[in-house]
């Protein structure tokens, strides 16, 4: 291995060589890291996914990947390829998020996951913008006569394992005395079903998960969620650390999600946007500036992610809004929300 070393030796040198003839080295805007250089070679992007949580991730009738999530990758996949079509997608479970990313058998993870300073960290992850801001909540039978978590003394409680909900149930439960059963699962099926099928007295996941599940229900009407959120739940994508130019490449698509939404741009009137001669609109589709360039993307690659999911607000209207998701703090900052994007500039 000698005759690394002398390479990496050499390193120096030759940089100094070329400063010398007149050569500069690329920016580091232009450098594209080895995740993006893998990704681009292959043709495709792989994103992790979750498959059984109608409305953020599941297969509809013909076996095909739909959900809020998985138009995340395939806004991403727009915007590197022009094509959101361009994604393979593997289904993880809560349990193996974390050893898929830090494998490298997914590029990045759309998938209901809650960042958290722990998963920051030992994950070795980098988090996207925040695409849904949730918390946590329980749902039970009416006729139980639930009202409130102190109501809950001695029950038993469906939870997925390994995740934030069983840390979170059980610190809140404890905090306030209440004593319960835990009754795990590795997934939302298992989970769900079987508290339909009365293994347990509650279940407790994400409000929004809770508002989707109970829609399908044989009798949703016999079910209430508890109106008591114990938790913040900041829901996004996210990438392993190691290539800058991948996560800006994630996080800016998704904040053109959003300011296309500010801005009125839609998937049926963003060419009628292209003719704008408003320097803000020409600039975040491309028509003139270097964005694109910036991230190592065609100089349209907005266009393109717009015309193939629409805006934030297209996204959530086809997939959560039909199952009686409320918008909540998911509106835009210009309607009293906290989703906000970045000037593109």
């Amino acid at each position: 291995m000698n005759w690394i070393k002398h390479l990496n030796g050499l390193a120096p040198l030759a940089g100094a060589l070329a400063l010398s003839m007149g050569l500069q080295s690329l920016p580091a805007w232009a450098q594209l890291g080895p995740l993006t250089d893998r990704i681009k070679a292959r043709g495709e992007l792989i994103c992790g996914v979750n498959n059984q949580l109608p409305g953020f991730g599941n297969l509809d009738d013909q076996g095909k990947y739909v959900g809020f999530d998985i138009d995340i990758c395939r806004a991403v996949a727009a915007a590197l390829f022009g094509d959101p079509d361009k994604v393979r997608y593997v289904y993880l479970t809560a349990a193996n998020r974390q050893s898929a990313i830090q494998a490298g058998e997914v590029d990045m993870i759309s998938r209901n996951t809650t960042w958290t300073l722990t998963r920051d960290r030992e994950w070795a992850v980098t988090f996207g913008p925040t695409t849904y801001y949730d918390g946590q909540g329980f749902m039970v039978r009416k006729s139980l006569g639930v009202e409130k978590l102190e109501d809950l003394n001695g029950a038993t409680i469906c939870v997925i394992a390994g995740t934030t909900t069983e840390l979170n149930l059980a610190d809140t439960f404890r905090a306030r005395g209440i004593a319960f059963t835990p009754v795990t699962f590795d997934g939302d099926d298992s989970s769900f079903n079987a508290y339909e099928e009365g293994r347990c007295d509650a279940i407790t996941s994400d409000q929004s998960a809770l508002i989707s599940r109970r829609a399908s229900l044989a009798s949703p009407d016999d079910h209430v969620i508890l109106p008591e959120v114990i938790s913040k739940e900041p829901l996004g994508p996210l990438v392993p650390h190691g290539d800058e130019s991948f996560s800006d490449i994630m996080n800016w698509t998704v904040y053109a999600l959003f300011y296309a939404e500010e801005r009125g741009i839609t998937s049926a009137n963003v060419d009628e946007f292209l003719k704008s001669e408003d320097p803000d609109i020409r600039r975040f589709l491309g028509q003139e500036g270097n964005l694109g360039e910036l991230l190592g993307l065609k100089p349209d690659w907005v266009v393109n992610v717009i015309k193939a999911v629409g805006n934030y607000g297209e996204i959530f209207n086809r997939h959560l809004t039909p199952l009686g998701v409320p918008r909540g703090l998911n509106q835009p900052y210009t309607k009293g929300g906290i989703q906000y994007a970045p000037p593109f500039r």
